[in-house]
Formats: C-alpha cells, sequence, structure tokens
C-alpha cells in the first residue's frame, strides 16, 4: 500500500448524505404525518409499495432501511430517519423494493395524497430538495462502484458503513454490507479487508467494522 498525506479539510468535497436537508424532510412528514398510518416493521421485513391496487409512499420516522434494485437484489441505497420513501420514482418503483435494516417506525399513505398535500401547502421546495438528494445519492453510489477498482469501491464502502447508525454498523458484517452493495467477489473482498486490517488501516471484530483509521487513496 502507498501511504498519502489527507487532504485538507478545506479541500474535502462533501457527499451527498453530509448534506441532507433534514428541515426540508422534517417539514414534508410534518405535513403529511396527519394523514398517514404509523406502523413497525422488523429487520428484515420488505416494505411494498402497493396495497390494493394503490400505490403508496412511507414516512421514515424511526430507524433505516435499504433500498434494493429487484432481480439481483443489490442495493442502491440506504437511508436513515428522517426520510420518505417512494416519491422519487413516481412513474415506476416495480424494479424497487425496500427492506428495513433494522426496527424501524413508518407512516404509510397514498401517493396521490402525498401529491396533493404538497401542491395544497405549497411544499415544492422542500419536495424538490428531497428529490435532489435523493437522486444524488443513487447517482453517488453507482458512479462510484463503475468507475473505480476493487479498492476504491472497498474504500467507498468502508466510509458508508461508517456513516450508518450504529444499530446497522454493529450488526452487519463489513464483508456483506459490501457484497449487497457491489459486484466483487466475496474473496476479493475478504482479501483486501484482512489486508487493511492488518497494515492497521481499520479495526473489525468478528468482521464489524468498529473504526478506520487511515484509508490510503492508493492500494
Amino acid at each position: 500500500m502507498e501511504h498519502q498525506t489527507t487532504a485538507p479539510v478545506s479541500e474535502k468535497k462533501l457527499t451527498a448524505l453530509e448534506l441532507k436537508p433534514f428541515a426540508h424532510i422534517e417539514n414534508l412528514i410534518s405535513h403529511v404525518l396527519p394523514f398517514a398510518e404509523r406502523t413497525i416493521v422488523s429487520k428484515g421485513d420488505i416494505v411494498h409499495y402497493f396495497c390494493d391496487d394503490t400505490r403508496q409512499c412511507f414516512l421514515l420516522l424511526h430507524g433505516s432501511v435499504a433500498l434494493h434494485r429487484r432481480g439481483d437484489g443489490i442495493v442502491l441505497n440506504s437511508e436513515s430517519s428522517p426520510f420518505v420513501l417512494g416519491v422519487s420514482s413516481q412513474l415506476s418503483s416495480e424494479h424497487l423494493y425496500v427492506r428495513a435494516l433494522e426496527t424501524s417506525e413508518i407512516a404509510r399513505v397514498s401517493l396521490e395524497c402525498f401529491n396533493q398535500i404538497v401542491a395544497n401547502a405549497n411544499l415544492w421546495q422542500h419536495f424538490a430538495r428531497l428529490l435532489v438528494y435523493t437522486a444524488s445519492r443513487v447517482y453517488e453510489h453507482c458512479a462510484q462502484i463503475s468507475q473505480m477498482s476493487a479498492y476504491d469501491i472497498i474504500r467507498f464502502q468502508l466510509v458508508e458503513l461508517m456513516q450508518e447508525p450504529p444499530a446497522v454498523r454493529q450488526s452487519t458484517t463489513a464483508a456483506a454490507y459490501i457484497k449487497s452493495r457491489t459486484y466483487l467477489s466475496r474473496s476479493g473482498i475478504m482479501r483486501i479487508l484482512a489486508e487493511l486490517r492488518t497494515g492497521g488501516y481499520i479495526i473489525m471484530q468478528r468482521g464489524i467494522l468498529i473504526e478506520i483509521n487511515h484509508l490510503p487513496r492508493k492500494y
């Protein structure tokens, strides 16, 4: 591995996750929640976008979820509360599904009702900020894993894993997290993680990522 000095903080480019528009999302939730039905979903449960042929969206009040692509099950994105699910892919959602990463609380409401509330309360700016953030998160993930080396992908995913809620981080091995979000082989992932751990770049216990000391930019 090649050690390189870390770039000054002033030059650090913020990720989409670090720019999450909390105030705008919370404003949307506060307007829609009175018309929604609260429910608890357990870890591993799948949240369906349709109920009796009615397209739904969900307010993520507590917890965290992952957005999967049907067919190969690849994770396109993961989000923690607060968040609004199912409003950025209104024309089609059949190729996506949502799975709870931990016991979470959501509130269901029809997509038609959500759109009507946004229109009636003139919440377009808040809605636009949510859409820009959601698109940026998915684009950032797809761009990273399609244009980088295996090490670069793993480096990016380790940073993403450290930003997950403690409940997710402590119940998911680093290898499983990376495997679910990329096309890398498990053996390749395990080899690079083992070398990073041996070199003192990361601290892991029983496969769980505990801390990142320093991840070199070149491998």
